[in-house]
């Protein structure tokens, strides 16, 4: 054998053991969960939880469907719901849901989901009335948001105002979240029905906040403060303290970076990636879901302590929600097309966060 094929041979077979040694890396943190933790199985990429009243559970995922978890946390077979002009693609697709605040009086259900807008892609909200587990009286609360491939947002939730927050990443046209006259890289604000609020910071516009690029994850604390997780690029995630008519920077500066007139966050995750995304605050803590970083955080809000928890051992995770029983649920992504899914995968896992251990 010539010593150029010796050479060619030497190096195959080093990268054959290099991508071994990834692949172990990857599944060897992965771990089957108990089946005391895991409530749901087999589901398509879900995105985000909604407790109901009854403390059922609504999930949304991505291709369009909605499936129910009752009481009992037994997963109903089939979805009981399917938007039909949802556009899965990239990154789109059904995403947000959340409750209005008097849903127990009239059962309206808000989604926030991308859909095909002539040759491109737009998001829109849309609000739904739910009767036990069917969905009527479709109302379209705002549409012809940005959409794209990437960097959808999709978090809705009603803040202690009562108005409604919303989630819009920048497409991946990073200049947009700079831009006052796009919607894209903003948080929005608006009335249940869709009217702008007159105590918005700037006139005549839904834009609450703007110089996001991707967020995906929107909580309020106990003293009505609003917390949101966002995607930086490179690494270089966020966790903002969010203000009306801030400017949170994208794509001027990044991560810890500051500039005049311009708002760094709370926390920073610098050259590590969190991916973060879904977030639930929880005595006094904000707990917050990582999709690459395949890790649940606690951020201690008075400390300021940042812990690491259950590294890889669920895979990517979306979204983690404060159950009514005092314990966290969590949602995995790793059929997202980014993940390398185990058997059961996508699930809802089920954690007593006291009894978490730190990572690592």
């Amino acid at each position: 054998m010539s010593r150029n094929r010796i050479i060619i041979a030497l190096l195959i077979v080093a990268a054959l053991v290099f991508s071994g040694f990834l692949w172990w890396n990857y599944i060897g943190r992965r771990t089957v969960p108990p089946p005391s933790a895991s409530i749901a199985e087999n589901l398509d990429i879900p995105w985000e939880m909604v407790f109901l009243p009854d403390k059922s559970i609504l999930l949304t995922e991505r291709p369009g469907t909605v499936r129910f978890i009752d009481s009992n946390r037994n997963l109903q077979n089939q979805p009981i719901f399917t938007i039909t002009d949802v556009a899965a693609i990239g990154e789109g697709g059904l995403l947000g849901a959340t409750l209005h605040p008097q849903f127990a009086i009239n059962g309206w259900v808000y989604f926030y989901y991308t859909y095909q807008s002539g040759t491109g892609l737009a998001n829109r909200v849309v609000r739904y009335t739910l009767h036990g587990t069917t969905f009527s009286d479709r109302t379209v609360i705002i549409e012809g948001i940005p959409g794209g491939n990437i960097h959808d947002g999709g978090r809705i939730k009603f803040g202690p105002d009562g108005l409604l927050y919303i989630c819009v990443g920048e497409t991946g046209n990073e200049n947009l979240a700079q831009d006052l006259n796009s919607l894209a890289g903003k948080i929005l604000r608006l009335t249940d029905d869709g009217t702008i609020p007159a105590s918005n910071p700037f006139p005549d516009s839904a834009i609450y906040s703007y110089g996001h690029r991707n967020p995906e994850g929107l909580v309020w604390d106990d003293q009505g403060r609003l917390w949101e997780t966002e995607h930086g690029a490179s690494a270089q995630d966020e966790i903002n303290l969010i203000e009306p008519g801030k400017n949170y920077g994208w794509p001027v500066i990044r991560g810890d970076q500051t500039a005049p007139g311009m708002t760094s966050p709370v926390l920073a995750s610098g050259n590590v990636t969190w991916a973060p995304s879904g977030l639930t605050i929880v005595a006094g803590s904000i707990y917050f879901a990582g999709l690459e970083s395949q890790s649940l955080f606690k951020y201690d809000i008075s400390t300021g302590k940042l812990t690491r928890y259950l590294n890889g051992s669920f895979g990517r995770l979306r979204d983690v929600v404060a159950g009514p029983d005092d314990l966290l649920y969590i949602l995995t992504n790793n059929r997202d097309g980014r993940g390398i899914p185990l058997t059961g995968d996508d699930r809802v896992i089920r954690i007593d966060r006291t009894g978490l251990v730190e990572s690592t």
